[in-house]
């Protein structure tokens, strides 16, 4: 994690700006995510906007659940997100499948895509910054 600038701990997500331009928000270990920490955590993502939109990356890995609120909030469906681009790292196959139905669900307004790692994610997210 050598890529840490200035690190915001909140109670379902670490999440900081990398040197490269791309947010990261790494989900706590068996974290039960809510629709509160799902706000906590777009606060966190948001406070590093400072006029242009920048890509992220999110690895869900370490998730347990996630409610359908939160979802539904993450989806950013009906406000101005301020990233361009969610490049989402999943765990296993399973993930596939339920990352692909509810993205096909959920169409989120700018290009996602779901990875197997964390490096393959990155270099797609460059473009974007």
């Amino acid at each position: 994690m050598n890529a840490f600038k200035k690190p915001i701990e909140v109670r379902g997500y670490f999440t900081w700006m990398g040197e490269d331009g791309i947010v990261r928000t790494r989900v706590k270990e068996n974290a039960e995510i809510t629709l509160e920490l799902a706000k906590e955590n777009t606060e966190a993502v948001n406070s590093f906007f400072t006029g242009k939109k920048f890509p992220i990356l999110i690895d869900s890995r370490g998730i347990k659940s996630m409610s359908r609120e939160a979802r539904e909030h993450f989806s950013t469906k009906g406000r101005d997100p301020k990233t361009n681009a969610f490049g989402i790292v999943i765990g296993s196959p399973i993930s596939r499948v339920l990352g692909n139905f509810y993205l096909g669900i959920n169409k989120p307004p700018v290009p996602t895509k779901l990875f197997n790692n964390e490096e393959d994610a990155l270099q797609w997210l460059k473009q974007f910054v």
